[in-house]
């Protein structure tokens, strides 16, 4: 981990007439902080920041995000060049490791990996146990968790070679799991790993092969669903990264907190927004239609919102969305896709989006929901695996993220403050007094 490095100024705080200094600290690039670890004890006074958006809560130097010039970088690295050039391993070794790998590097990780894709045969009688209309995030969330009851060789998060094999079992597992929960919705029988298969072809291949016929991957799809793994990989201190950070900082082992984080990914504001972009799509209906959806976007007193639009953090251009912009469209065209209303819908819905003053004055670009929502429907995926599929992509970060907390010296368990509004001190009184 790179280290921070003090400012030449403090940040004077002033407090009933007592004036306390506190540490300015500098990152490699992006803003400075204020050190406020020391404000409880020297003035009884804590901060307040609902969602914690003006609070760093750890130092990392993972991912890097600058919204404002739509900026993301994993590891110092662009996520275009890493999407454009680089493949999925790579870029978990780069996380993972804090450098790309070499060739020797590489094919060490990747057999690592692949020697780890299958599951205990016990972890499929999980699956009966839910209903077959379950949705395939809920069974997520609880094989994720039960997977620390099968790998007790890989919990004790103090030993750092089995932070490392829980690190590689569950980038390897993910996948199964994840076709498994999509095999489990469909009635069809699971689909075992092959180790001749690269990782998004193996994916590919669970997820849409039957025992009945021979299955080949088409290798543009399999190129694109490499890049929506790339392009989810990490994505800073989001909700479900802290999360998953939140619940490592008890202690907790790996399996445990990366359930936490799915569970947490779950949450459409957070990684149901593509699934909402499609339904907004389904909703719009047809291209003749748009005009009046434009219409209702722009009135200030209509409800309806263009999901799939704009960003929180970037406030230009989602650097995402050019790499999964030309994706999609290389999936659009290599299927052949002419009469789908609803990628009709989407296509014109980008042409004014991308044309139209009202959009361009507000950066309301389309952002990498609105494209991956398009190009998974394509793949074949309903949009209940849509959120599956970001938490197959994001485990790599979460687990780097995780990784780093579990061995920086100056984490602690996590405990937020609060600003009490209830009841103040009262007595007890019995029932039949009241």
């Amino acid at each position: 981990m790179g280290e921070r490095k003090a400012s030449q100024q403090n940040a004077t705080l002033t407090i009933d007439g007592k004036t306390i200094d506190l540490p300015i600290y500098k990152g490699t690039i992006g803003p400075d902080v204020i050190d406020v670890r020391k404000l409880y004890a020297e003035t009884g006074t804590f901060t307040y920041d609902p969602g914690f958006t003006s609070t760093a809560s750890c130092e990392s130097d993972i991912t890097y995000i600058d919204g404002d010039e739509g900026i993301l970088l994993y590891r110092g690295y662009p996520i275009d060049q890493l999407a454009d050039h680089g493949s999925f391993m790579e870029t978990c070794y780069l996380l993972e490791n804090g450098e790309l790998p070499s060739a020797v590097q590489m094919k060490e990780f990747e057999h690592a990996i692949t020697m780890h894709t299958m599951v205990h045969e016990q972890l499929t009688y999980f699956f009966r146990g839910f209903r077959r209309d379950a949705h395939p995030m809920a069974i997520m969330v609880g094989v994720v968790g039960a997977l620390s009851a099968f790998y007790h060789d890989s919990l004790d998060i103090t030993d750092p070679d089995q932070r490392m094999i829980a690190t590689r079992r569950m980038i390897a597992k993910m996948p199964t799991i994840a076709a498994m929960a999509f095999k489990y919705s469909t009635g069809q029988p699971f689909i075992y790993p092959r180790n001749d298969l690269s990782y998004a072809d193996n994916f590919l291949r669970m997820c849409f092969a039957v025992p009945a016929e021979k299955y080949i991957v088409n290798p543009i799809l399999s190129k694109a669903m490499d890049k929506i793994f790339i392009l989810h990989a990490d994505h800073e201190q989001n909700a479900s990264t802290s999360t998953v950070r939140l619940a490592g900082s008890s202690g907790a082992n790996p399996f445990a907190c990366v359930a936490a984080g799915i569970a947490c990914l779950w949450g459409p504001a957070h990684g149901g927004a593509n699934e909402a972009a499609l339904n907004m799509l389904e909703e719009i209906g047809s291209v003749d239609r748009i005009p009046e959806f434009i219409e209702r976007a722009k009135d200030k007193d209509d409800p309806f919102r263009l999901m799939g639009f704009g960003h929180r953090v970037y406030k230009n251009y989602d650097p995402r969305a050019r790499v999964m912009q030309t994706t999609c469209h290389e999936v659009l065209n290599d299927l052949g896709v002419t009469d789908d209303p609803l990628l009709d819908v989407a296509m014109e819905l980008e042409k004014i989006a991308l044309n139209d003053p009202y959009f361009v004055e507000k950066k309301l670009y389309p952002n990498i929901d609105f494209y991956s929502g398009i190009t998974l429907k394509a793949l074949g995926f309903p949009t209940t695996m849509f959120t599956v599929l970001f938490a197959l992509a994001r485990t790599v970060g979460w687990i780097a993220q995780w990784e780093e907390m579990i061995t920086d010296p100056s984490q602690k368990i996590g405990r937020p403050r609060q600003i009490y509004t209830g009841a103040a001190q009262r007595d007890y009184v019995p029932v039949s007094s009241r």
